[in-house]
């Protein structure tokens, strides 16, 4: 194994001082999720790799503190109340409690008034919180309240490592980390210069998004700066499309970690999946999922893959790294700049892309032709 990259992380991608305090966690099987003997087994790998990873932390940072919880069973979905409570510290919890809004919190009810309040006593405490987040979950805490308080509010540093593979240590974890975050930012550079992308691809897929007012994030892996929030492996620029905009059709060859036996058709609609058709079981699946919460079916992401070391397609966290592809996620956006919150973010990837970006006086540039880039 590469310990070399694991050290990275300390060093390199959240530059830790020896002062500081660092929480790693996971996500253990719960007795509701049925899963392969191979499934199975890459969990419990995972949770060796964090495990690892807290060990190896304890030569850099004052404080390790490791933590497991139950999975939560979905991408984006809050973490349970034992990790809020280490993270930000008691006395915001306690408060959080009292108030009576971390239950809905965590269920991701709450809005207006109440996310308002939840934020202030988050802020006032905010000297409590941890300094730096690893999180070595199977489900993805990104789009979650839990990470924006922390990295918005908190200033926390947070590394988001959801479906880890210990292959990605040779893979993707092995980039020039300085290269990349240069190509990543003048990639999100140019698509922040358009108000309108459009998107097609070999295998049928159409999709027009807008743009307007939404500003592309460069994930760059270089997460050293106060509130500095990320994936590891990195490499990708995105944003949230403006809700109700995407229009046409996606034709889906891959799940978040296989391909898929034959294709799954996702109609677009005003921003909204309409109808999703394919005889494929996956298509149950994700129909099943939609079903649960009309914002499940928000056209929620649009992202750039920019890492030249990431290759596997049958992981999406190393896949939407893929120099060249795009990604398209439905559900949650509220935590990088949509409107949309639920309980769910799922990415889906797009090879051999080819996207053009209009911009406000109508001018055009093709970023990306049959996946290649074209203006760089």
């Amino acid at each position: 194994m590469n310990t070399a990259a694991l050290r990275s992380i300390y060093t390199v991608n959240l530059g830790i001082k020896k002062h500081e305090r660092v929480l790693v966690f996971t996500d253990t099987l719960s007795g509701a999720e049925k899963t392969v003997e191979q499934e199975s087994s890459r969990r419990e790998l995972l949770r060796d790799l964090a495990i690892l990873t807290a060990e190896i932390g304890k030569t850099y940072a004052r404080k390790i503190i490791y933590h497991e919880f139950t999975a939560t069973g979905s991408h984006g979905a809050e973490p349970p109340e034992d990790l809020w409570n280490i993270a930000f510290g008691s006395k915001s919890t306690t408060l959080l409690k009292r108030a009576g809004l971390l239950d809905a919190l965590i269920r991701k009810a709450l809005a207006g008034d109440g996310l308002n309040e939840a934020k202030a006593i988050i802020s006032r405490h905010k000297k409590d919180a941890i300094e730096a987040v690893i999180s070595l979950s199977n489900y993805s805490t990104s789009h979650t309240q839990f990470r924006s308080f922390l990295t918005d509010l908190c200033a926390t540093r947070y590394a988001s490592m959801p479906l880890f593979d210990i292959s990605m240590l040779d893979g993707p974890m092995g980039t020039d980390w300085k290269a990349l975050a240069k190509k990543t930012r003048a990639i999100a550079k140019i698509v922040n210069g358009a108000e309108t992308l459009k998107v097609t691809t070999p295998n049928g897929s159409e999709l027009t998004v807008s743009k307007k007012g939404r500003k592309a994030l460069a994930d760059t892996g270089i997460l050293t700066r106060q509130g500095a929030f990320g994936n590891l492996p990195a490499g990708e620029v995105f944003f949230a499309p403006l809700e109700g905009s995407a229009q046409g059709t996606l034709i889906l060859d891959w799940a978040p970690t296989r391909k898929l036996n034959n294709p799954v058709s996702l109609v677009i609609k005003d921003g909204l999946v309409q109808s999703i058709s394919g005889d494929e079981p996956f298509a149950s699946v994700l129909k099943a999922k939609l079903a649960e919460r009309p914002e499940n079916r928000n056209i929620a992401e649009f992202g750039i893959g920019t890492n030249d070391m990431a290759i596997r397609p049958d992981n999406i966290l190393e896949s939407e790294k893929i120099l060249g592809t795009i990604h398209i996620a439905l559900g949650d956006n509220s935590s990088f700049g949509g409107k949309v919150s639920t309980p769910f973010h799922q990415d889906f990837v797009f090879f051999k892309p080819t996207v053009t970006l209009t911009a406000k006086d109508k001018s055009r540039i093709c970023l990306l032709k049959n996946g290649i880039l074209s203006t760089l």
